[in-house]
């Protein structure tokens, strides 16, 4: 299992990813509140898995700020 954890902002997400045994796969990265950014996440988790059924997100609900990036995750599946 891949579990990534998103601190979201405003302007920025901080993002970091591990695994089920706890081995850092990426070590915490900031990636901006914009399609960029969630391309850029996205290729990450592309490039450890091509099943996500195994990738587990959280992500803080603050405010309106994660709706753009969740409903881009959940469209990527």
């Amino acid at each position: 299992m891949i579990y990534i954890g998103i601190d979201v902002a405003k302007d920025k997400h901080d993002c970091f990813i591990t695994n089920s045994e706890g081995e850092v796969l990426f070590n915490a990265f900031t990636i901006p509140n914009n399609a960029d950014g969630f391309h850029d996440l996205f290729q990450k988790i592309s490039s450890l898995t091509n099943d996500f059924s195994n990738v587990k997100v959280g992500l803080e609900a603050t405010g309106h700020y994660n709706y753009n990036l969740l409903g881009f995750l959940i469209d990527k599946g």
